[in-house]
């Protein structure tokens, strides 16, 4: 092996270390406890105060928050979308949620295409079957099927699709065309919840409509998808199944 071929294997192993000390800390740590919607809605009136005086520097480390979370795998981006549309309002919560998510997303596609390789192949092995034949036979349409209907875990897609042929720029805008709806309906969600004062404001219609639309809507579109695939005469999605479910 030439001493190039050795500093880069050296260097993919100093970055998987330092990635894994980033992890271990955030759970030995207990740091995952920050990431509930319980703390966050304890939490949500100085947010709200900090933000109305600094917007840009909360949005800024709301994202970047944001996109090591999900760049990383780590739980909470569900819970972090939430606080987005409690925080930001639908508009401003939908756009800085949808350029985090995707960069996020696109940061654990790199991190699985060069540095995470053989772990990713051993993990999701099974799923990356399924994966695999969806790319070969439908391409980036395959990708945004995966996106639009929440069926496989947003971390498993991320890591599994750093394994195929897909260039880094399709990759990016077709998870955050795919995810942009949503986004919407979970943000919308959060920012109803936001809006909760007392046990009684679960009633309210905006907070039922907001349930509403996030139970029907994985349904919805994936009976939509059926139809065109239907109709355009393509195969059934291949779904990559497993028992990893611990996605956004």
């Amino acid at each position: 092996m030439t001493d190039k071929g050795k500093g880069n294997i050296a260097y993919k192993l100093a970055l998987v270390a330092v990635l894994a000390a980033i992890t271990g800390a955030f759970k030995f740590m207990g740091l995952d406890r920050y990431m509930t919607f319980e703390y966050l809605k304890q939490s949500q009136e100085g947010f709200a105060l900090y933000y109305s005086a600094n917007a840009p520097v909360v949005i800024g480390l709301y994202a970047l928050v944001y996109i090591a979370v999900t760049g990383l795998s780590l739980p909470g981006a569900a819970v972090l979308t939430l606080a987005g549309g409690a925080l930001f309002g639908l508009v401003t919560g939908t756009v800085v949620v949808s350029f985090a998510s995707t960069i996020g997303a696109t940061l654990a596609f790199f991190v699985s295409r060069f540095l995470l390789r053989d772990w990713v192949q051993w993990k999701f092995g099974q799923r990356l079957k399924a994966i695999n034949r969806g790319i070969e036979s439908e391409g980036a349409f395959y990708l945004f099927t995966l996106r639009l209907i929440p069926v496989v875990p947003f971390f498993v897609i991320n890591l599994a699709m750093g394994l195929t042929r897909m260039r880094v720029w399709t990759y990016y805008w077709v998870s955050q065309v795919g995810m942009l709806a949503g986004t919407v309906v979970y943000v919308n969600a959060g920012k109803e919840l936001g809006k909760l004062e007392s046990i009684g404001g679960i009633l309210s219609p905006g907070l039922i409509l907001s349930f509403v639309l996030l139970g029907v809507f994985p349904i919805t579109v994936k009976k939509i998808m059926g139809a065109y695939r239907k109709r355009k005469g393509l195969t059934p999605a291949a779904v990559a199944g497993g028992e990893d479910n611990n996605g956004q």
